[in-house]
């Protein structure tokens, strides 16, 4: 393995394209949060929002101001002008595995984890919620490579052994029709030794929010007022930002039935327990098998500082 990630696969599908980084320009402070999806990605966007203005004075609503580059349904020059203007230190979201993205030693990363079978739940929410609309727009908008985007299918378990068993790209072995989560987590642990890229576990971020944002603003090296913290605690707690959903999810909640209260759904772990038959979790054996070292298998199950 190299010392310094390598960009060896180009991610390109109804949601996504990898090249779209090739026209991003970088600055030295610039933050790239990083998921695979559905683990935290909203979340950590607002802690990062509140952390950069702890008085909760955005210039912009937080989605609008941290883009998801690879997203292809917003036009390149939109997002890349709309990056251009800011002013004030720029945080990136991406769902790319790191083997998707040319890596920047200036640049820090993000990257926020979570067991795949809570991702999953929260996925299976996200997915049969979304407006007839969404489909349309990614399955026609030119460009689009490879299979549309299927409509999910009535059953949940229906929808778990495709996701689980299926790979959506011809080197990942699960994660269709979107793309592997499992992949994804193991692209970036292997590079966690790094000292621009840290990994912060959704588990953690539950069990401890303080301790886990002062460690993100720590890893930043943000500053962060005395005074400010129980504001940003409270800003960025669960039933807080539903309230607020308009500002902190995707295109404001317009994409989902019932809009933000959709997207953001129950922000639990654990829920699968009570839908995945002991037959469905060897499918999640094999899996990680086949995608995860034992070691990352070990911290996406449970969490704790790597």
């Amino acid at each position: 393995m190299s010392n310094q990630p390598q960009r060896t696969h180009i991610y390109q599908n109804h949601h996504m394209d990898s090249t779209r980084w090739d026209y991003f320009t970088p600055r030295d402070d610039d933050i790239v949060i990083a998921t695979s999806y559905k683990a935290g990605t909203t979340w950590t966007q607002a802690i990062v929002a509140h952390l950069l203005f702890p008085d909760g004075r955005f210039p912009a609503a937080p989605f609008e101001m941290s883009p998801w580059l690879d997203m292809r349904v917003i036009p390149l020059e939109v997002v890349l002008n709309g990056l251009q203007a800011q002013q004030h230190r720029r945080f990136i979201k991406t769902h790319l595995p790191l083997n998707g993205l040319a890596y920047n030693e200036k640049i820090k990363y993000l990257y926020i984890a979570r067991d795949a079978r809570d991702v999953f739940m929260s996925l299976w929410n996200h997915y049969s919620n979304m407006k007839e609309e969404i489909f349309m727009l990614m399955n026609h908008l030119p460009g689009r490579v490879g299979e549309a985007l299927p409509p999910p299918p009535d059953d949940i378990h229906v929808f778990w052994k495709n996701w689980i068993t299926r790979g959506a790209f011809a080197w990942e072995s699960d994660g269709w029709p979107y793309w592997s989560h499992l992949s994804n987590v193991q692209s970036w642990w292997d590079f966690r030794h790094l000292p621009n890229i840290a990994l912060f576990h959704y588990s953690d971020m539950l069990a401890d929010t303080e301790r886990e944002i002062r460690r993100m603003a720590a890893f930043l090296e943000i500053e962060v007022p005395d005074n400010a913290w129980g504001a940003i605690l409270k800003a960025v707690a669960f039933d807080t930002m539903k309230q607020q959903g308009e500002i902190y999810t995707p295109g404001g909640g317009q994409f989902w039935k019932e809009g933000a209260k959709t997207f953001l759904h129950k922000g639990t772990n654990g829920r699968w327990r009570e839908v995945l038959s002991a037959e469905e979790l060897t499918l999640y054996d094999a899996a990680c098998d086949k995608a995860l070292t034992e070691e990352c298998r070990q911290w996406l199950e449970h969490g704790g500082r790597v």
